[in-house]
């Protein structure tokens, strides 16, 4: 990013922006005139720094959270910083080497690598990795029931495109193997080159029809097995919230995380997250109730776009966190996992 500053802020404004936000998103803690003089080389005196810093609190880039205390940089002051101020370092080998790594799909399902990233991406910013995988339009290849044990059944779904997911299953105990099989080849025999909310539909419609061709039994195991997948919406995988609570104090700012966490929940939240990932040719960061999904304040998302070979957004990438993160680190870290989700889901 460019260091002009659009504002038209002059370079002992923006230096001490600059060194109040950095402070910020390094301890969350304020900083004084007398330290910043002390920090800076630019031979201002403490009473000229608190002038400037007077003129910024005007502007709304800071405030002062005690009357003697230093100044913070306010959620204006910290968009100023990341859009005009902060350079963006380059991918770091070893973030590279722990993305590529983790994210390596041998082995292992498709819903469980897309876990592993927003694990990772959790792992990686300290806030709470977000993966959006909107619903495949692929058709249906084959659907396995395996038995795991008393009680759970394995629900092993093939697309035609080679995707693999699994899903486990509460069943009825004392149930025959003999009913998982007839449950698969049931809904085997009526694939047909069929979507997922296409078999659903047609699956439910047919077991209505003639119920007292199936056995009771194999019908609730069909039944379970289709409802486990949501055929409408995509899927969206969380991790790291709990990060979210770390160090909060105030019963204001636990209850906002709260509804954080409840509107994560909502289908209209991967609808909105696509909207802003499709908005975007790259990286987008939103600083509080920017981006329109939340409304609250100190809460900062750092959203891209995952595209397959062909361009089309295949999904969504991103980090939630509290105000102070560290961008410069966590963009990189971002792009280049969205690039490698992309890859992965195209």
């Amino acid at each position: 990013m460019s260091n002009s500053f659009p504002s038209g802020l002059g370079d002992r404004e923006a230096a001490i922006l600059r060194e109040i936000v950095e402070e910020y998103v390094e301890t969350g803690e304020p900083i004084g005139s007398r330290t910043l003089a002390q920090r800076l080389n630019l031979a201002l005196s403490p009473a000229t720094i608190r002038n400037v810093m007077a003129d910024l609190a005007r502007a709304g880039l800071l405030f002062s959270p005690h009357v003697s205390a230093g100044r913070l940089p306010t959620e204006k002051g910290v968009k100023l910083f990341v859009e005009g101020l902060l350079q963006f370092g380059a991918l770091t080998e070893e973030d590279r080497a722990s993305i590529d790594s983790r994210l390596e799909i041998h082995g292992r399902s498709y819903q469980d690598t897309l876990a592993e990233a927003s694990s990772m991406l959790s792992g990686l910013s300290s806030a709470a990795g977000l993966v959006l995988a909107p619903k495949s339009d692929a058709t249906l290849k084959h659907i396995e029931f395996v038995a795991l044990g008393p009680g759970r059944v394995l629900v092993v779904l093939v697309s035609s495109d080679g995707q693999v997911e699994n899903r486990i299953i509460e069943t009825p105990p004392g149930l025959p193997h003999s009913a998982l099989v007839e449950a698969g080849n049931y809904l085997n025999a009526h694939l047909g080159d069929l979507t997922l909310g296409t078999l659903r539909e047609r699956v439910s419609k047919e077991m209505d029809a003639n119920r007292h061709e199936l056995d009771a039994l194999t019908a609730s195991v069909i039944e379970s097995g289709l409802a486990t997948w949501d055929a409408d919406g995509g899927t969206l995988f969380v991790r790291g919230q709990g990060k979210l609570l770390a160090d909060i104090t105030e019963i204001e700012r636990l209850t906002t995380i709260r509804m954080l966490f409840d509107h994560l929940e909502t289908q209209e939240t991967m609808l909105q997250l696509l909207q802003l990932a499709d908005a975007s040719e790259g990286v987008r960061i939103y600083i509080g109730s920017e981006s329109g999904m939340f409304g609250m304040s100190g809460v900062s998302m750092i959203v891209a776009p995952a595209r397959n070979e062909a361009q089309k957004i295949v999904g969504a990438i991103g980090v939630i966190g509290p105000t102070r993160l560290n961008y410069g680190r966590i963009v990189p870290v971002v792009d280049y996992t969205a690039r490698m989700v992309g890859r992965l889901l195209g």
